[in-house]
């Protein structure tokens, strides 16, 4: 006889200690300083943005697609592993108290995003519907918590269904009914806010009977889903720390390669300087997370107004950009080929440093001709002269004295 209860409290446990040693590497003091000068400089011109808004601006649309993907996306984290389609699976209806908890959490923890939101856009909805007030906020607010539940259970009855299809047309119309719903209450229409809701709720009672008709769950979907959760986040952490149980990928991307190897000799010295160029191209870490933050970035520079909070926005991101790929040091540690080969130390140290320095330098004229755009040439010598120097005395002055290992 399995104790559910106390299956899930260890499982619980487990599960939080994992998560909690790679979030404080992830909400580093590098970080978090970033995250509080961005967010500060955007709640700054949030507001003064507000001040001009156009009557004409779709705010109901915004406040349903944002509260309607914020319902929509419900997952259900079971916490379930790859041993359990042997030794759980003969058990599954002494489970069901291990399950309700899974609900349980897998709601409490999306919290978050609704309050991230609901804060987010509360100014917005009171600058466009100033009649309806913080009460009617409120009760917005409320009705998401509820429509969410309903998704949540929804999500979760689904998971008895093994067609792909079958789930993702559920998904795809609770979605469209959820926006809208949002849509016609953010504007008080309550008559059709109310049809909507009918559907919505006949779809979930629906999916309900569905799951009735199931002999049980599908274990190695929920099993899936639970992995891929957790790959995501460790591939998210694998940006700040090593993390061992990440089986990173690979793409080809040959057109990229050629087009940065192509300039490098058939030379001992170059050795580390061809690998680390198609690191950072072929592995899953890197290109994308380089490429985020530059369109991150970008949008900065282009939206703020003001123009030295532009280039600190541009600054800021190639600090963001300089710190994440430094990692590229320790990505070919666990690689004993590289200590047996006839290449020096000095080398891969010269090649991993002229490769952040040349990209940083990549994102910083990529900033500059987003001035050139806007016809600012005071922003354009700015940032090209500040990130030139920003670029070599970060890589030389910060990077340069970590790589000892």
């Amino acid at each position: 006889m399995i104790d559910a209860k106390k299956l899930w409290m260890r499982r619980f446990s487990e599960h939080m200690k994992e998560t909690n040693r790679y979030l404080k590497y992830i909400f580093n003091e590098h970080i978090s300083i970033a995250l509080l000068f961005f967010i500060s400089a955007l709640a700054y011109y949030y507001r003064q943005w507000l001040v001009n808004l156009p009557e004409s601006f779709p705010t109901a649309w915004i406040i349903a697609l944002a509260f309607g993907a914020v319902a929509s996306y419900s997952p259900v984290r079971t916490l379930l592993k790859e041993p359990d389609l042997v030794f759980l699976l003969p058990a599954e209806y002494q489970l069901n108290d291990y399950f309700k908890r899974c609900l349980y959490y897998s709601f409490v923890v999306q919290l978050y995003v609704v309050f991230l939101v609901a804060a987010a856009l509360g100014p917005l909805y009171f600058a466009s519907f100033p009649a309806l007030g913080m009460q009617y906020y409120l009760v917005l607010i409320g009705i998401l918590l509820i429509v969410k539940v309903w998704n949540l259970l929804s999500n979760w009855w689904m998971l008895k269904e093994r067609n792909p299809k079958a789930r993702l047309i559920d998904q795809a119309i609770k979605a469209a009914l959820n926006v809208l719903l949002f849509y016609f209450l953010a504007q008080g229409e309550w008559i059709f806010a109310s049809v909507v809701t009918v559907i919505l709720v006949a779809l979930v009672l629906y999916t309900y009977t569905l799951a009735r008709q199931k002999a049980g769950l599908v274990w190695d979907l929920l099993v899936e889903k639970d992995t891929q959760r957790m790959r995501t986040f460790y591939r998210i952490a694998n940006m700040f720390v090593d993390v061992p149980h990440l089986k990173n990928t690979v793409k080809k991307r040959h057109a990229l390669v050629n087009a940065l190897v192509s300039g490098i000799t058939y030379k001992q010295d170059q050795a580390f300087a061809y690998l680390y160029r198609i690191t950072f191209v072929r592995s899953s870490d890197y290109l994308g997370m380089y490429v985020r933050l530059i369109v991150i970035g970008g949008l900065a520079v282009w939206f703020v107004p003001n123009i030295w909070v532009k280039v600190a926005f541009a600054l800021l991101f190639l600090y963001l950009s300089g710190f994440q790929m430094m990692t590229l040091w320790n990505h070919h540690r666990t690689i004993a080929w590289l200590d047996i080969y006839p290449l020096k130390k000095e080398w891969k140290q010269q090649a991993v440093i002229q490769w952040l320095v040349r990209i940083l330098l990549f994102q910083t004229f990529l900033f500059g001709l987003l001035f050139i755009l806007q016809w600012n040439i005071i922003g354009l010598v700015a940032v090209w002269g500040g990130g030139a120097v920003f670029s070599f005395a970060f890589v030389n002055l910060y990077v340069k004295p970590r790589l000892t290992s």
